[in-house]
């Protein structure tokens, strides 16, 4: 035990102490910290660098009257002939229109909207929707319907989903805020089982390629190098994320206060034309803080660390024995991609079908399988598990830790003193059965 403690402590403060660890554990929180910032101005900018100007050309004769000029477009009623105007258009600004109007407008319900490049999708849009009002109005006009009436009819539906809980009482359920959740989850230990595991693998083939561990191995067994290696490796990832989240909360803090400092909200989205009953609580469908309230963050945390434990355990030990079999990253790859692809298939699978039905035959027997349960209970959990399923989740993802532990283990301790031969699936499953 004492043997396994010290390699831990050597593979901890070995990586700790790298640079690569320092840069990566700062430079991440900042990179999305600037990339949600960078998002918010881009867009911001995005709507004032979009206003386009539309010439209007009106055979019909009383449409170009009808168009307004909003914060996204401004229309102007052209007395130039066609072939002047366009070749005015053509030498003008990217944002300049032409929109013709033909005289059957009416009847023909059809416009012709020229650009000097590829004409915006936003103004075609708005372009488009304000005709359509056009033409509607007069449809109702000629029925005899009350315009001013219709358009004040207020068809608005706020719908508030509730689930019932284990005693009995309804509670909003938020299903956004959850997918959200799930699918950051997912993303995150997808990417961290596949670093880490990687990590060991990598460590495992630089010691056997630099020959260090011939002179390891004379006083430790290889089992107790194989554990060590995982577990301290697997420290420096829980101090790695105890860190982002302590840095990502703080610079999320500092970021927000930073863009909406002085500011209202609203009016900066107005401005870029978004009507105010767009923002209201009814049209958003929930509060963002009553939101986050509804989700039992202990619970998710706590399960966050034990699925990733558990699937960081069970990978990296199939990954320390696909090191000790090879003798470069290249050689590796035949042995990774099957090792993987049931935590890969999970993965693509929480963004579609895990999401859409959490409580399904589908999601619940990938988050009893330990090889994809890491991905799918936490996709899971969000929409709310019972708790007997994620205590027979943790119990058979530990039971899969140990079987593969062990079968790791005895091809690692045949594999690590191996030098110059290519290994194959055949020539593994020979290491296993080799007697200590």
């Amino acid at each position: 035990m004492n043997k396994i403690l010290l390699i831990i402590q050597r593979e901890y403060l070995s990586r700790v102490k790298k640079k690569s660890f320092l840069l990566t554990t700062f430079l991440v929180p900042l990179f999305f910290i600037g990339m949600y910032v960078g998002i918010f101005f881009l867009t911001k900018k995005s709507f004032e660098d979009s206003h386009a100007t539309v010439y209007i050309i009106d055979l019909e004769g009383n449409i170009g009257g009808k168009l307004k000029s909003n914060k996204n477009i401004t229309y102007k009623v052209s007395a130039k002939s066609l072939t002047e105007q366009m070749g005015e258009l053509k030498d003008g600004e990217d944002n300049n229109n032409l929109l013709i109007i033909p005289q059957d407008f009416y009847s023909s319900q059809r416009i012709e909207l020229l650009s000097a490049g590829k004409p915006n999708i936003t103004t075609q849009s708005e372009v488009k929707n304000q005709l359509k009002d056009i033409i509607r109005n007069d449809k109702y006009a000629r029925l005899g319907l009350d315009i001013e009436a219709i358009q004040n009819i207020d068809d608005k539906i706020t719908v508030t989903a509730k689930e019932i809980s284990d005693t009995g009482d309804a509670k909003e359920s938020h299903t956004e805020v959850a997918m959200g959740i799930a699918m950051a989850l997912s993303v995150l230990v997808y990417l961290s089982l596949f670093l880490y595991g990687a990590q060991v693998m990598r460590g495992i083939i630089e010691e056997k390629t630099s020959r260090i561990v011939e002179v390891v191995i004379s006083s430790v067994k290889p089992f107790q190098l194989m554990m060590g290696k995982i577990i301290g490796i697997g420290l420096v990832g829980i101090t790695q994320f105890l860190l982002w989240i302590i840095l990502s909360i703080a610079l999320t803090s500092v970021a927000t206060a930073f863009i909406f400092n002085g500011a209202n909200v609203q009016t900066e989205l107005l401005q870029s034309g978004i009507e105010q009953d767009a923002l209201t609580k009814s049209e958003m469908g929930f509060d963002m803080m009553t939101a986050l309230d509804s989700v039992n963050f202990p619970l998710l945390l706590s399960c966050f660390f034990i699925f990733f434990l558990g699937g960081y355990f069970l990978y990296s030990a199939l990954f320390a024995a696909v090191g000790s079999a090879v003798d470069s990253e290249t050689e590796a790859s035949q042995f990774t991609m099957p090792i993987t692809m049931p935590l890969l298939l999970t993965y693509i699978l929480s963004f579609g079908v895990l999401v859409n039905d959490p409580n399904g035959a589908i999601a619940t027997w990938l988050s009893f399988i330990p090889f994809t349960s890491p991905i799918a209970m936490l996709v899971r959990i969000p929409f709310g598990v019972p708790t007997w399923q994620i205590i027979v989740s943790v119990v058979l993802l530990i039971s899969g830790f140990l079987v593969t532990t062990f079968i790791a283990a005895r091809i690692y301790r045949v594999g690590i003193l191996m030098y110059g031969k290519k290994a194959s699936f055949k020539e593994l499953i020979k290491w296993f059965r080799y007697k200590s």
